[in-house]
């Protein structure tokens, strides 16, 4: 008899190891939105650019990947919302959508979407595929922020990229990094214990 761990099924993400419950699915989507409200107020300004790094793009891409498609959309759709409607918690307090972020919210929506689509396939269980996973995700964010922040500013594309992507980049490495250590190493410590 093997003592090695059996590997975790595909089609499963981290949420659905938790009891199912309809009260699990709306704690789970109401503590993603909080989740990334909270770490959106981690946020630095970069001079030059009306976008600040913060910790909201690591959780949107994160809630997506733990809670699946389905939650992670809503869950981000309920952020998205919920801020539109005044309450305080994107980046630096802001909320309302007439801000030139607001892209970078809807871009989260769709990415959140995507990574847990992935997660579902397998893709948080290995260094190399959540790094392809937070790559994309990330790609998603950018392919609907940048182009929200040129139209918002009146910048031109070039220009929108210089200030809503290129400061970005490393932060960004740095959460695909931290993301690639967390997700794979749970799986593992569940793999172990299960």
């Amino acid at each position: 008899m093997s003592t090695a761990a059996a590997p975790a099924r595909t089609g499963v993400v981290l949420a659905d190891l938790l009891p199912s419950s309809r009260v699990r699915d709306i704690a789970l989507v109401a503590g993603g939105a909080a989740l990334t409200g909270i770490a959106a107020q981690i946020a630095v300004p970069i001079p030059g650019s009306p976008v600040p790094v913060s910790g909201q793009t690591f959780a949107a891409l994160l809630v997506g990947t733990a809670l699946g498609a389905r939650r992670g959309f809503l869950s981000l759709a309920l952020y998205a919302v919920a801020g539109v409607a005044g309450m305080p918690w994107f980046a630096q307090g802001s909320s309302g959508y007439a801000m030139p972020s607001f892209g970078y919210i809807l871009g989260m929506l769709l990415a959140a979407t995507v990574v847990g689509a992935l997660a579902r396939r397998g893709a948080d269980r290995s260094v190399a595929r959540m790094a392809g996973t937070m790559a994309l995700g990330s790609l998603i964010i950018y392919a609907v922020g940048v182009p929200y922040l040129a139209l918002a500013t009146g910048m031109t594309l070039p220009q929108a990229v210089a200030a809503g992507l290129t400061p970005f980049l490393i932060g960004d490495a740095l959460k695909a990094a931290l993301a690639m250590g967390a997700l794979p190493t749970a799986w593992k410590l569940i793999g172990r214990k299960g």
